[in-house]
């Protein structure tokens, strides 16, 4: 397994991977919903599909349950303590969340994980990269290096000790373009997670960095991923 790699050529929409599992007539659980984006785009492709969706943020939770979709279950819960039956999903999802688990749960989320899978079940979890020109970016002002080493560490540990078995690695990356500086400041920039507070002295570097991508146009990054398949080991 590899925390990083250098020179990703395939360029995908996320969307598409996904779509080339077996999802149909499956229970799946999606762990770190957010706002419900990916969750509302399984449960509406394809055909019998029942989504749990988790989310550990009481206010957004609030939110994704006015959405109101008949296949999708909506929980109050984190990744480290799921309420759900042994045995009782056939999928787990984790996209982009799991660097968000606090570092002295995530051995035990993967337990969770593990425990709710039915026998050879997949857990899929995606994982941003700490590369590129947008992750140099938004680290100068939200720097996730160290968390998303820490939860590579948890995944590549669960592999070696044996709990699950990695099904399959892939490393791509995705288009994701902004309209102007203001556009990144918005979609980027003021979001509740930003760990430090953003100076007008920092903002200025940052937008001086950013015009170095922009030549007047919109400008478009490619943000890197990695997508750990771990299939559960009986």
């Amino acid at each position: 397994m590899q925390l990083l790699r250098d020179n990703i050529e395939q360029i995908i929409n996320e969307a598409y991977l996904i779509e080339t599992l077996n999802l149909d007539n499956k229970t799946i659980l999606e762990l770190g919903c957010g706002s419900a984006n990916m969750t509302k785009q399984l449960a509406q492709t394809g055909v019998n599909r029942k989504i749990i969706a988790c989310e550990v943020d009481e206010i957004q939770h609030k939110k994704n349950l006015l959405f109101n979709i008949e296949n999708i279950e909506f929980k109050l819960c984190g990744a480290q303590n799921i309420e759900l039956d042994d045995e009782s999903v056939d999928m787990v999802f984790m996209f982009k969340s799991f660097h968000h688990i606090p570092e002295n749960f995530m051995n035990k989320a993967l337990d969770e994980i593990k425990r709710v899978l039915k026998p050879n079940g997949l857990a899929y979890i995606s994982e941003p990269l700490h590369q590129g020109a947008q992750n140099e970016l938004v680290a100068m002002f939200h720097n996730e290096e160290h968390v998303r080493k820490k939860a590579f560490e948890a995944i590549k540990n669960s592999v070696d000790k044996e709990q699950f078995k990695l099904f399959k690695e892939i490393f791509f990356k995705t288009e994701i373009t902004y309209l102007n500086f203001e556009d990144f400041e918005k979609k980027q920039m003021n979001q509740s997670y930003n760990n430090i507070q953003i100076t007008d002295e920092l903002k200025y570097k940052i937008k001086e960095k950013f015009d170095k991508y922009n030549d007047g146009k919109e400008t478009t990054f490619y943000k890197p991923f990695r997508v750990d398949i771990l299939q559960k080991i009986v």
